[in-house]
């Protein structure tokens, strides 16, 4: 439910961004291409990877339970990393403010070329490094 709001926001928004008047400025058309492309991009990895995720853990879970191991045991082996689970919306947060702040520097040093794909690169590794120094430092709390 929550992706599908995500995934219908974003779609709104860029029809919001080209629905504006003619004497305000607008969003140049290459870099809604760009940002259409890099959703896609991140949806279609997104969901090849979770469906090989769960086949692989079903053929995990079936040749368990052919050697014969209990369904406790089982699932005990298969349960996923609660803390993993509470930080996935900050990782997000921080992927996509890096994300926003390389969209809108580069919005100011038009026409898009290398330098583009240098910024977008700088802005979202920046980001997982503030992600990482978060992970260290909710550890050292625990």
């Amino acid at each position: 439910m929550k992706k599908s709001f995500l995934t219908l926001t974003a779609i709104a928004s860029t029809f919001a961004a080209t629905a504006q008047n003619d004497s305000i400025s607008t969003i140049d058309k290459d870099i809604l291409v760009m940002i259409g492309m890099l959703v896609l991009i991140a949806l279609v990895s997104f969901t090849v990877l979770t469906i090989i995720k769960r086949w692989m853990d079903y053929r995990l879970k079936n040749k368990l339970i052919d050697n014969g191991l209990s369904e406790n045991i089982i699932n005990s082996i298969l349960q996923d990393d609660t803390n993993r689970n509470k930080n996935s919306n900050i990782k997000w947060f921080a992927i996509l403010v890096g994300v926003g702040t390389a969209l809108t520097i580069i919005n100011y040093t038009l026409p898009l070329g290398i330098h583009s794909i240098a910024i977008m690169t700088f802005s979202v590794s920046a980001s997982f490094l503030g992600y990482f120094f978060f992970l260290k430092y909710s550890a050292k709390q625990k």
